[in-house]
């Protein structure tokens, strides 16, 4: 998921445009005909006939208007970039080529300095570098710290996709308006970043390690991407607490059990992705709460027990993935029953029967059961194999009552639905 930064380009121009009409405005005196005619003057437009032009003597005790208030990071702007293009070692898109000018306005001007735009920051007067946009340029440098350790005022730092390494500054954590952070697909190392008040993180398709600190999942987050890098711990307990809506976990090695506390993401959650960990344990019950999830996917974990019935209340998921797990049992016909389900994968486990319901899934391709246990279907387990798994049972706690009504109704299957969102995460940009 790349975030868009087209407007701010227009928005820039807005808001300078504004600016300038302010200030004729204030230059007309105290004739109301005359405010009105050079106001039409700046705005370009008017009553069908052209506005008086001013008398030669009149423009003389005019004074031009006052350039904006500069903040100290927007005045040390041209040397700060310089400073980060001396550590550029590849430049694919000639981006380089545009960052040519001596006054920190120009690194405001959208013709020049791309990948910079300013703006005032709230309740301030001083024009900033308010966001930076490298996005796909492919940039190579080892010290985008010297941006972020320059740039204070900064709201958005969007670089995904160039080739940057090193380690994620620590001083990011004292960035008072970052709320958006994209360095996913890049080669960055080292332990996870402190963070204060972002509201969307990419870091997907890194080498960063370490612990994902338990404060990541009280902060105010709709979008959390780390998966494809190396963070080798058990979830915190507190995984539920995130205000998420979209959260990816996938491709690294997290371990122990999924915490019950995930039932807590009951009015945010939509897509979870935990699928290529390590985690083993039961399933929990609470996964039944995620009421507006649409995408479950935790397979290719070590999984075991049996699919407890709340998943039957996951009314919108049309995505449900227990594939490459040891989970056992009768495959629910509860969950079987969801109307908005499309896929249904529990392949390469060690599932032993299924209903009606599950049944008529399996003929319309809906529902995957190969590789499991299950008599008169092709393509399962040997029997050999799965008597030697099925003699060591697994004791899971036994559920409270599922926390909606399950009846089991005549299943109809979608025809389409667009891609998940968390999914396109899984593919480098």
């Amino acid at each position: 998921m790349v975030r868009d930064m087209s407007a701010f380009p227009f928005k820039l121009a807005l808001i300078l445009g504004y600016i300038l009409i302010l200030e004729a405005a204030r230059y007309v005196g105290d004739d109301s005909s005359g405010g009105r005619e050079a106001l039409e003057v700046g705005i370009s437009i008017g009553s069908g006939r052209p506005a008086a032009a001013p008398a030669p003597d009149e423009c003389v005790s005019c004074p031009p208007p006052p350039l904006p208030q500069l903040s100290a990071s927007l005045k040390a702007a041209v040397s700060v970039i310089r400073r980060f293009r001396g550590t550029v070692t590849c430049d694919p898109k000639s981006t380089l080529k545009t960052w040519d000018g001596d006054s920190p306005l120009d690194v405001c001007d959208r013709n020049k300095y791309r990948g910079f735009f300013c703006e005032k920051p709230p309740g301030r007067n001083d024009l900033t570098i308010a966001s930076i946009d490298f996005n796909g340029l492919g940039i190579c440098s080892s010290r985008a710290d010297i941006l972020l350790d320059s740039f204070v005022d900064i709201a958005l730092f969007h670089a995904n996709s160039n080739n940057l390494t090193g380690t994620i500054t620590l001083k990011i954590a004292n960035l008072p308006y970052l709320y958006e952070l994209d360095l996913s697909n890049h080669k960055f190392s080292g332990q996870f970043l402190k963070i204060k008040m972002l509201d969307f993180l990419d870091l997907r398709f890194n080498q960063l390690s370490g612990l994902v600190p338990r404060e990541l999942f009280v902060r105010p987050l709709t979008v959390l991407f780390i998966n494809n890098n190396q963070f080798l711990q058990k979830l915190p307990d507190n995984l539920g607490d995130s205000p998420v809506t979209y959260l990816t976990l996938a491709n690294n090695r997290f371990t122990g059990s999924i915490p019950g506390s995930i039932g807590n993401s009951k009015n945010t959650l939509q897509e979870v992705l935990f699928l290529n960990n390590r985690l083993s344990g039961c399933l929990p019950y609470e996964i039944g709460f995620l009421q507006k999830a649409t995408v479950f996917d935790a397979g290719g974990n070590c999984l075991v027990g049996s699919i407890p019935v709340s998943f039957g209340c996951l009314k919108r998921v049309e995505q449900l993935n227990l594939a490459r797990n040891m989970l056992t049992g009768e495959i629910p016909e509860v969950v079987c029953a969801i109307p908005s389900l499309l896929n249904l994968s529990l392949s390469d486990n060690y599932f032993t029967s299924v209903g009606p319901v599950c049944k008529k899934l399996i003929e319309k391709k809906v529902l995957d059961i190969r590789k499991n246990c299950i008599p008169g279907y092709s393509s399962q387990r040997s029997q050999q194999e799965c008597s030697k798994f099925l003699c060591e049972p697994v004791n899971c706690p036994c559920p409270p009552t599922a926390p909606c009504m399950l009846p089991v109704l005549e299943h109809a299957v979608l025809a389409s639905s667009p891609p998940k969102a968390s999914y396109s995460t899984l593919h480098r940009p």
